[in-house]
């Protein structure tokens, strides 16, 4: 773990660092822009090589795709205990997402033209469900069924299988609960390029949803424009803002859950407290010691786990708007003067009794947050994403008559005399 306090020589260097950018390196842009152009050029040869090269399984075009029978299928599979969970979190999910869908509305404007907007459901989307080293059945929930909630007919799911050419079957059992229609076992940019290019098998969709690793975002990321992209959802990370009143034991326990992801996962600590800070630099070792994810947890800890001890709350909020986690934990007896000073996290966690971990699989809000920085720019999954958004205006005799003079003055400045006459011809 990297421990600085604002009395260290290096202070402001460090806290200059977690002004964050989400952007993937050079050799991540290069290999994801030469999978694209295989997948487009050649289908589902260059998405089955790729499948084989990553991930070490060797499928065929008609094993790509898990039937509906074997979806169905893998209910039984999943274990009881794993079903009933998946249930609950479904429902919270879908409750939650159908109170956020937008609604139709209309009105009239000062002319007294008829405007409105109208939602409609996008009409087949792609969501992508990491497996990698484990199989994420929640991100199942948070992601498909919002889609479903939202009324898409088409909802395809692309999830890396294991080298057997399987995939989990409380994976599939969740994918079955939250309602996807087609599911393919291929994973990586070759995934992305599929829904999005399409492929002799898959169909090419209109918006892609969902995280992924490095390789996956920078896929959606050069995606954009030939489909919709929901966010830039990346590697799993924390952050907890905490004065004296945090628990030493619980903040470490949230730490560690965020390391155990593995890879590229970051989890940091800031807090005004010295001696909360030592707490919570030994807890973090002690509990370590006894979970069972040391190959991926150690790395992280090495390298992605911060702790820092700055002069006030008021500048560790400054440091979370610059660093935009995706998951923040705040902690302090000052709730109602912090809080409204943060401006940039994807979810905001409050008090010591809300881990990260319900949120993650069962509190309702989707967990599919921007990450490395992009909640500067990208809010978390809603369920109007799957939405789309048409103006509608009607115009009488009247409301015409009165918009013409202003849209004649437009007209005017631009140039476009076309533009006026086609509104005075009817007010005329």
């Amino acid at each position: 773990m990297k421990i600085i306090r604002h009395t260290d020589p290096t202070w402001q260097e460090t806290a200059a660092a977690l002004n964050r950018r989400a952007e993937a390196s050079d050799a991540v842009q290069e290999v994801v822009s030469g999978v694209i152009k295989e997948v487009r050029a050649r289908g589902n040869a260059a998405v089955l090589e790729f499948t084989e090269r990553f991930d070490g399984a060797q499928l065929t075009a008609e094993s790509m795709a898990i039937s509906q029978d074997e979806l169905a299928g893998s209910w039984n599979l999943a274990g009881p205990d794993l079903l009933q969970s998946l249930i609950a979190s479904h429902r919270n999910v879908f409750s939650f997402a159908q109170k956020s869908l937008r609604q139709n509305w209309s009105g009239t404007n000062e002319q007294g033209a008829q405007v409105g907007e109208v939602y409609h459901p996008f009409e087949r989307v792609g969501c992508y469900v990491p497996g990698g080293s484990a199989p994420l059945v929640s991100t199942a929930i948070m992601t498909v069924t919002l889609a479903s909630a939202a009324g898409v007919p088409e909802i395809v799911v692309c999830t890396p299988c294991g080298k057997d050419g399987t995939v989990n079957p409380g994976l599939l059992a969740a994918l079955k609960l939250a309602g996807a229609t087609e599911v393919y076992k291929i994973g990586g940019a070759q995934a992305i390029a599929a829904m999005a290019y399409g492929t002799e098998t898959i169909r090419p969709v209109a918006k892609i949803f969902g995280p992924g690793n490095s390789f996956v975002v920078e896929a959606k990321r050069q995606a954009f424009g030939v489909v919709s992209i929901d966010l830039l959802p990346g590697p799993s990370e924390v952050l907890i803002l905490a004065d004296r009143t945090g628990n030493a034991s619980f903040i470490a326990a949230d730490i560690l859950a965020q390391a155990e992801h593995g890879k590229d996962s970051q989890a940091g600590f800031i807090t005004d407290d010295a001696a909360l800070l030592d707490k919570v630099a030994a807890e973090v070792d002690r509990q370590c010691a006894k979970l069972s994810r040391q190959a991926q947890l150690r790395p992280v800890l090495e390298k992605g786990v911060f702790l820092l001890l700055a002069p006030s709350l008021e500048e560790g909020a400054r440091l979370v708007n610059a660093y935009a986690p995706e998951h923040l934990t705040l902690i302090t007896e000052r709730e109602s003067d912090i809080l409204p000073l943060i401006r940039t996290a994807g979810a905001i966690f409050l008090g010591n009794d809300s881990p990260v971990a319900v949120g993650d699989f069962l509190a309702g809000p989707s967990h599919t947050l921007p990450t490395g920085g992009a909640g500067k720019s990208f809010p978390g999954l809603t369920v109007d994403m799957f939405q789309r958004r048409t103006s509608i205006i009607r115009l009488d005799k009247a409301s015409v008559t009165l918009s013409e003079p202003i849209v004649r003055s437009f007209a005017t400045v631009e140039g476009l005399d076309a533009h006026g006459e086609s509104v005075a011809i009817r007010a005329r």
